[in-house]
């Protein structure tokens, strides 16, 4: 009987080989996955943690999962720690904590290829559930930059041209290293970048300190959606630079 096993973050590589090799079904407890308003997480977790680990709770409210395997590491956060513990009390199945603190590289095929920016994002996000490397892809010229964490509300990624390029912890996220801090810093300093990081995010502070020192940057942050304002940030900040986001030209 193949059974639903829910992750947060990013487990050890170790953990998803075990899970494949069981045949068993994987559910990204970080992305929604049921239709349900985000306000029913209010009496388990603040409002003002962020809107990732609020899904994380919406999603386990509804889901029939049988175990779950949460990061609590630095590949993740320490509210994700917390999120382990409320999950603990409030569900009937395992709750296993996990430490990913891998180190062998799989590389950013996907972060610098052309692709639409959703489509590479949803391929980055669902590489997590395998432990197979990727196919090789062709990397384009970057005609800007995108750093940060993949966005509850994907619609943010709507604007982008297909040759922009992925930094921060997506990127640390494709290479199965989600703790390598080095690589979470890397950005090109040639090419505008926006700086986003999900509300209430610690990952804020890092956002906006690179976001400073970075020569051509937009620093932004969005709560459960994207706001039609900070859309409109984007899109302006995208023009300015000089970038068609239909045939990515900077």
């Amino acid at each position: 009987m193949t059974r639903r096993i829910g992750i947060v973050g990013v487990p050890p590589l170790a953990v998803i080989e075990e899970i494949n090799r069981q045949g068993d079904h994987i559910v990204d407890l970080d992305e929604p996955q049921v239709r349900a308003p985000i306000d029913q997480t209010a009496s388990r977790i603040p409002r003002v943690y962020c809107a990732i680990l609020r899904t994380v709770v919406l999603n386990c409210l509804h889901l029939a999962l049988d175990r779950v395997y949460i990061d609590v590491g630095p590949g993740k956060c320490d509210c994700a720690l917390h999120v382990a513990e409320i999950l603990a009390d409030m569900l009937p199945i395992p709750v296993i904590r996990t430490r990913n603190q891998d180190t062998r590289p799989f590389g950013n095929p996907l972060c610098t290829s052309r692709m639409p920016l959703m489509e590479k994002f949803s391929r980055i996000t669902q590489g997590v559930q395998s432990a197979a490397a990727y196919p090789p892809l062709e990397p384009c010229p970057p005609s800007c930059g995108f750093w940060g964490v993949p966005p509850r509300d994907f619609s943010l990624l709507a604007p982008f041209p297909d040759t922009t390029h992925v930094f921060g912890w997506t990127r640390c996220m494709e290479n199965k290293t989600p703790s390598d801090f080095a690589l979470e810093q890397v950005v090109d300093p040639t090419i505008p970048t926006v700086f986003f990081s999900q509300s209430f995010c610690a990952k804020s502070a890092l956002a906006k300190h690179l976001a400073a020192k970075h020569p051509r940057a937009l620093a932004i942050d969005c709560d459960v959606s994207v706001s039609s304002s900070t859309r409109a940030k984007i899109e302006a900040f995208l023009e300015l630079s000089g970038i068609d986001p239909q045939r990515g030209n900077g």
